[in-house]
């Protein structure tokens, strides 16, 4: 179906944060699609399928996401959407443990009335449609290109087509800001937080000073500490002048960045969401398998505030040299033990 027909079919919702959506169903979100399973360069990726038919909210407008294949900045997306707790399993993509933001065109969803809408919607409605053997096969066979594992096997997702699916956002356009105030994306405090913390670092970059939050990194070689962490444990996450101490001058561990986005998370406490031993490389399309595993931590995603409000809310990859465990009640578990 060409893009000129499926905007006449499908008009952009405008979806607020909050809303209440039904994902519509794996018939009609084919009908959409070209040949390579995309509308508009992005991909329906066969973990989607599972949440055809069911209700959920919108957690985000996806109206931008950092671009994490060429390093440019910002790029822009349109009618796209993320909605709540909804990540790619990987399921389908040789098992990518990244477990990244699911993005969502408006067209595959449509808005639930008012009048329908009970306080049990609050959660995930339904059962899962039944998809047709054809359907699956279909989505299946765009994941990955053909080639044998030990040829260098290609796969491509959202996160692979993310470039062809957006255009470029300067930092100056003003209307991204205006839309992330009245989409919901985020609150009038956050935004004027923002701005108040940009106009400080751009002074201070511009005078030769130190910017918000600063963090310096001085090792040459960093250290690594293997406590074999596992999903469902209990951690705390040190402090920003412990994790200094494990870091490089690019203030890296091992090769793994300590973001400004992860100052937040310092100190907390969160249950560990996964182990990423091997995931997707987002330039490649190749597998890679991780020297040094990484650690998801539940909740600990990226807030996108040093990021020009990007609302994309990936994980954030944790070092074990940066967490401690936290000895829970009853278990007999305590730092430096083990499962």
């Amino acid at each position: 179906m060409k893009a000129d027909s499926i905007r006449t079919l499908y008009p952009a919702l405008r979806l607020h944060v909050g809303e209440l959506v039904e994902v519509r169903s794996a018939e009609e979100i084919l009908a959409t699609l070209d040949k390579q399973a995309k509308l508009e360069d992005l991909p329906f990726m066969p973990e989607m399928l599972k949440f055809c038919g069911k209700r959920f909210r919108v957690f985000k407008r996806a109206d931008k996401a950092c671009d994490t294949i060429q390093f440019t900045g910002m790029r822009r997306l349109q009618n796209t959407v993320h909605l709540e707790k909804l990540r790619c399993d990987g399921d389908e993509h040789g098992g990518c443990q990244a477990r990244c933001m699911l993005f969502w065109k408006e067209a595959w969803l449509r808005r639930v009335p008012w009048h329908s809408q009970h306080s049990s919607t609050l959660k995930v409605e339904g059962e899962c449609e039944a998809v047709t053997p054809l359907q699956r096969e279909v989505l299946t066979k765009t994941t990955r290109d053909g080639g044998a594992p030990s040829n260098g096997q290609r796969f491509y997702c959202q996160a692979t087509e993310l470039w062809k699916a957006t255009s470029r956002l300067p930092w100056w356009d003003v209307r991204q800001y205006a839309r992330d105030l009245l989409s919901g994306n985020v609150t009038l405090g956050t935004f004027c937080r923002y701005i108040l913390v940009g106009w400080f670092n751009l002074v201070q970059t511009r005078r030769g000073g130190c910017t918000f939050p600063y963090l310096e990194g001085r090792l040459r070689k960093t250290p690594i500490i293997a406590l074999n962490l596992q999903p469902g444990e209990l951690v705390k996450v040190k402090p920003v002048t412990e994790i200094v101490q494990t870091l490089d001058t690019r203030c890296r561990n091992r090769g793994l960045s300590f973001d400004v986005e992860m100052f937040g998370n310092c100190g907390g406490t969160y249950r560990v969401a996964g182990r990423v031993e091997k995931l997707i490389d987002e330039k490649t399309g190749k597998m890679k398998t991780l020297a040094n595993p990484s650690i998801l931590l539940d909740g600990a995603i990226c807030p996108g505030f040093f990021h020009r409000l990007c609302p994309r809310s990936d994980h954030t990859f944790w070092r074990e040299v940066w967490l401690k465990r936290v000895q829970e009640p009853g278990t007999g578990v305590g730092q430096g033990g083990n499962r």
